[in-house]
């Protein structure tokens, strides 16, 4: 008999207790323990939330709630919460510590807003989303160039930390060279000096979301929307394995072979490679009397600077009483 077979849990006498009087290591003790056996009530109700998360990323745990009881699910908030809580989701809306900054990392302005994206390398952009397996859940990191919506480099991991964000952006730098301006959101991933340490030995300009600035970032949560529905949800991995596998091929068919609308119809490595069709401008959602008209979303070759300043010099017309006054659009983004 091994002194490992000495210890034992429920007594009086604590564990670490035991370990000390056995001399024996409490990791060999822990390691020896049979893994708890998983909720497959919390995995189901993991499921659902991801799904209506992907839907709907402005729900919150109130919502969540409803949306679950109304799908024959009564379950508490404090359970959604802790669910959400181990996914990394959180509305994405104006809140009470939805996003809690690392009080000793430094948070960068969001400088994207009103600028017209014209060239591949100029924005690169990234961001963490949840991925479900069989028995379990892993993280899915991207990055993208926001000219071309190229994915540049991905990782996944089981956990949040921060070193397989830098492993992969120390990928994309590898192989693509560098952006002029690297935008994430405020993470502690993200906002670690591991992560933006990179960046600035690489002078790269930092950029990083306003807080409830849904369309901030809203092309890596496009991409996420295509990667969920197009691939995992279809295929239902079991394993990390099977995943890491699944997504190589789904990423090579994303950037090589799937038509997006928004680059008429081209595909993310014809337009990086060709520097044309692209482009993108993330517009304030209320914009000023005063200001300029916005730059158009796809940079064109082809359109001269006469028509710029006649579309610009266009008055707009004066709504007449009772008619409201069309929104300017924050963001046009279509797969």
């Amino acid at each position: 008999m091994t002194r490992r077979a000495w210890i034992g849990s429920g007594g009086d006498v604590a564990v670490v207790r035991q370990c000390e009087l056995a001399g024996v290591s409490r990791a060999t003790v822990y390691a020896q323990k049979a893994p708890s056996p998983v909720d497959q009530s919390d995995l189901l109700y993991s499921q659902l939330i991801d799904e209506e998360y992907t839907r709907h990323p402005f729900y919150g745990t109130r919502r969540m709630v409803v949306f679950l009881g109304k799908a024959g699910h009564l379950v508490n908030r404090k359970r959604v919460q802790r669910l959400m809580r181990a996914m990394g989701l959180a509305g994405m809306a104006p809140g009470l510590n939805t996003s809690r900054k690392h009080p000793e990392h430094k948070v960068y302005p969001y400088l994207l807003r009103g600028v017209p994206i014209i060239r591949p390398n100029q924005v690169w952009s990234t961001d963490i989303t949840y991925i479900r397996l069989a028995h379990g859940f892993v993280y899915l990191v991207a990055i993208i160039d926001w000219y071309s919506r190229r994915v540049l480099s991905w990782r996944i991991s089981n956990s949040m930390e921060a070193v397989f964000c830098v492993d992969c952006l120390e990928d994309a730098l590898r192989t693509h060279g560098k952006p002029e301006i690297f935008n994430s959101d405020q993470g502690a991933q993200f906002t670690s000096a591991a992560f933006t340490g990179v960046l600035e030995r690489e002078n790269v300009v930092i950029s990083m979301d306003g807080r409830g600035r849904v369309f901030d970032n809203i092309f890596v949560e496009r991409l996420w929307r295509n990667v969920k529905y197009e691939d995992v949800y279809l295929k239902g991995y079991a394993t990390i394995g099977e995943l890491m596998v699944g997504l190589a091929k789904y990423f090579v068919f994303y950037n090589g072979e799937r038509p997006h609308q928004s680059l008429d119809n081209e595909t993310p490595d014809v337009v990086y490679l060709t520097a044309q069709g692209g482009g993108a401008l993330i517009l304030d959602k209320f914009l000023r009397a005063a200001e300029e008209p916005p730059v158009p979303l796809r940079s064109t070759a082809g359109s001269s600077a006469a028509d710029t300043e006649s579309r610009a010099a266009k008055p707009t017309p004066t709504p007449t009483p009772g008619q409201r006054r069309p929104a300017a659009s924050a963001v046009k983004c279509t797969a």
